[in-house]
C-alpha cells in the first residue's frame, strides 16, 4: 500500500448523518438548543465516525461533513464578499430539486477567519489518535465561478466575472496556506464545474438559463486552479473530486471526460478522484493525458448512490481496463462520491454505507498486493 495519500483505498469525504445529529440540527434551527449543545453532538458523532473509518481499514478519515448542510454553500458563505442567498430555483437534479439557494458576490472576495478552520482543528486530533490521515474537503473555486449568475454579481468592486478572478485565486491560496499552517497535509477541492463541461445539455442550460458565457471555460478553469496551486508546499497533497451531482442519490450531468481531459490533467493536482460508477462517465481513454509518474487517479468504481455491492471481480476487471491507459501504480480506488453531499444523504442505510467502504478496502488490498 502507498505510504502517503492518496491511498489505494480512499474516500471522497461525506457520510450519512446519524439520526442524533439530524435531530440536534433540527432542534438548533427551531431554537430549542443553542450552538454549544449542537456542537457537543457534532463532536461526539464525528469522534465516533473517525473511529469507524479506522476500524473499516481506511488509512484516511474525514469529519463526514457533519457540521455542514451543503458540501459547497457552507464554505462559500464563510468567504469575505460572498453570501448564500434565497432564490426562486434550486439545482435541477434528475427527478429531484434542492433547496432554493444561490451564491451572491457582494464585496471583495477573500479568506479570513473562516469557521471551517475550527472544523479542521477539531478533526485533526481525532484522526491522529486513531492513527489515520486526516483529510479535509473544500469546494473548488471553479464551482463558485460557475454558480455565480450575472444577476448575483453585485459587488461594486467587480464590473464583470473576469474582474474577480485575481481575488478568487488569492482567497484560495490564503485558504490553503491557513489550513497548512494548522497542520493539514491532505486537502481536496470538490468540483462539479468540470463535469458540466462534459455535458452539452448543462452547457446549454448555463448559457440560456443563467447567462453564463461557456466558451473557453476549460482553459479558464485550468488557469485558475493552476494559479491557486502554484507554490504549494511539497508535503501538502491536494486532490480534486470531479462530480456529476449527488443529491438524494440523483445526479445532474452526464458525459465522459474526453472534452475536458487535456485541460483537467494539466492542473498540477496530486490526485484526481473521478467518478466511474456508471456509463454516464464514459470510458477510461481520457486517462492517457495523465502525467506519467506524477499524479494519481482514484477510480470511483463503487457507487455511493445505492446500497447494492458491485461484484468484486467486476471492479477488479475495470481497474485492469483503466490500467491500459494509465499505469497501475498511478491508480487507486474509492467510492464514486460521498454518501451525503447534503445533509439529506443518499438513499442507502448506514450498514450499506460501511459495507461499501469495506468493499473498497478489500478490493484495493487484493489489486495492489
Amino acid at each position: 500500500m502507498t505510504v502517503n495519500p492518496p491511498y489505494r483505498a480512499d474516500i471522497v469525504g461525506s457520510f450519512l448523518r446519524p439520526e442524533s445529529l439530524k435531530a440536534a440540527r433540527a432542534d438548533a434551527e427551531a431554537g430549542r438548543i443553542g450552538p454549544d449543545e449542537l456542537r457537543a453532538v457534532e463532536d461526539r458523532e464525528i469522534a465516533a465516525l473517525v473511529s469507524r473509518q479506522a476500524e473499516s481499514g481506511l488509512r484516511v478519515a474525514t469529519d463526514g461533513e457533519f457540521r455542514r448542510s451543503w458540501w459547497h454553500f457552507d464554505f462559500f458563505d464563510g468567504l469575505d464578499g460572498v453570501s448564500v442567498i434565497d432564490t426562486d430555483h434550486g439545482l435541477p437534479f434528475q427527478g429531484a430539486a434542492t433547496k432554493q439557494k444561490a451564491v451572491q458576490v457582494n464585496g471583495r472576495i477573500g479568506f479570513s477567519a473562516h469557521p471551517m478552520l475550527a472544523h479542521w482543528r477539531a478533526l485533526k486530533p481525532l484522526a491522529d489518535a486513531a492513527g489515520v490521515q486526516p483529510k479535509f474537503s473544500l469546494p473548488s473555486p471553479t464551482v463558485l465561478d460557475f454558480r455565480v449568475e450575472p444577476a448575483n454579481l453585485v459587488a461594486a468592486e467587480y464590473g464583470s466575472r473576469d474582474d474577480y478572478v485575481d481575488d478568487l485565486v488569492q482567497a484560495y491560496r490564503d485558504a490553503i496556506a491557513a489550513f497548512y499552517a494548522e497542520g493539514a497535509r491532505y486537502l481536496q477541492l470538490d468540483d462539479t464545474a468540470w463535469a458540466y463541461l462534459c455535458s452539452d445539455t448543462e452547457l446549454e442550460r448555463a448559457r440560456t438559463e443563467r447567462g453564463i458565457e461557456t466558451d473557453g471555460l476549460g482553459e479558464r478553469y485550468a488557469s485558475i486552479l493552476t494559479r491557486v496551486l502554484e507554490g504549494k508546499p511539497d508535503d501538502l497533497v491536494v486532490g480534486t473530486h470531479i462530480c456529476r451531482g449527488n443529491f438524494r442519490s440523483t445526479w445532474i450531468s452526464s458525459g465522459g471526460y474526453e472534452p475536458i481531459a487535456e485541460n483537467l490533467f494539466s492542473v498540477p493536482y496530486d490526485a484526481y478522484f473521478l467518478e466511474y460508477d456508471s456509463e454516464r462517465a464514459g470510458g477510461f481513454e481520457p486517462l492517457r493525458f495523465l502525467a506519467p509518474g506524477e499524479q494519481t487517479v482514484v477510480l470511483g468504481l463503487v457507487t455511493s448512490k445505492s446500497g447494492e455491492l458491485e461484484p468484486a471481480d467486476e471492479i477488479t476487471r475495470r481497474v485492469d481496463e483503466a490500467s491500459r491507459f494509465a499505469d497501475l501504480g498511478q491508480l487507486a480506488l474509492s467510492p464514486q462520491c460521498g454518501f451525503a453531499s447534503t445533509e439529506e444523504g443518499n438513499v442507502l442505510t448506514e450498514d450499506e454505507q460501511w459495507a461499501k467502504v469495506r468493499h473498497v478496502v478489500d478490493i484495493a488490498a487484493d489489486v495492489w498486493k
